[in-house]
């Protein structure tokens, strides 16, 4: 059940604004005795909601009253507070995250050989959108059919986002896809290929229907494969990342003639 609290009030301020309600203008004492709260914590207790702007006070009297704000203005302005505290909050994570981005990236790259791997679509497409955000220089992705596991709209939006992001950060970015593969795209990411991604001087994107796999070169060092269900051969079961410059270069040499005899594609 919500609560006054849920919005940060505590619980002494939480029963002095209730009992405002319904005792009407009203002095310290007298609330102290309707809400509860001690006698020795009533003046804080009012100058903390006072502070928040729930209840005014009416100083001439003596002794002074309070009397509380309608719930509704109450209630946006507590709303208020929380949104300026989520906001400053996110300012700050952000700075942390700015700072910390400059301090991890001053680290040497470790050279040595990895690799790693996902099973199920949805830890397959989170790897791979994992991979293209980590690009540096160049990205190079063949698709050779859809993965039927993948709400392809959805996931050529993420992938979409990703790549524009990496164009941003200066990524070159190389496209190769089956007909197949180009025909199973929504009217809707077919146009945001035509607006966003194929405006950019970095990006390009070609047909070829003599490719039967589905992999991504992610700085020339780095290949994720897309691995086909052994039962059916037109479905993605996992992909593996593998993180070896030598592989990476002997993949992209098995890419270029495909890439230098496909046609480009206009949306």
């Amino acid at each position: 059940m919500a609560s006054l609290r849920d919005l940060g009030l505590s619980e002494y301020e939480a029963r002095a604004y209730r009992s405002l309600l319904n005792t009407g203008p009203t002095t310290a004492k007298e609330l102290s005795r309707a809400s509860d709260v001690p006698m020795g914590r009533i003046y804080d207790v009012l100058n903390s909601i006072e502070q928040y702007n729930l209840v005014r006070s009416q100083t001439a009297s003596r002794p002074k009253k309070y009397v509380a704000v309608e719930p509704s203005t109450a209630l946006d302005r507590l709303l208020e507070d929380k949104k300026r505290e989520l906001e400053e909050k996110a300012d700050q994570y952000e700075s942390i995250v700015d700072d910390l981005a400059d301090e991890l990236d001053a680290a040497e790259p470790v050279e040595e050989q990895f690799w790693t791997a996902a099973v199920g679509p949805e830890e397959t497409k989170d790897l791979l959108l994992e991979r293209l955000a980590a690009a540096d220089r160049d990205i190079v992705m063949v698709s050779s059919h859809p993965s039927p596991q993948w709400d392809m709209q959805a996931a050529s939006e993420e992938i979409n986002a990703q790549l524009e992001d990496a164009l941003d950060r200066g990524v070159s970015v190389d496209l190769l896809m089956t007909r197949e593969m180009v025909g199973s795209m929504s009217e809707e990411v077919g146009r945001r290929y035509r607006e966003t991604l194929q405006q950019r001087d970095d990006f390009d994107v070609r047909t070829n229907d003599d490719i039967t796999g589905s992999f991504n070169i992610i700085d020339g060092v780095e290949v994720c494969i897309q691995v086909p269900n052994p039962l059916s051969s037109g479905e993605a079961f996992a992909m593996i990342d593998l993180k070896d410059p030598e592989f990476a270069a002997n993949v992209h040499e098995e890419f270029v003639p495909r890439w230098e005899e496909a046609d480009p594609l206009e949306f």
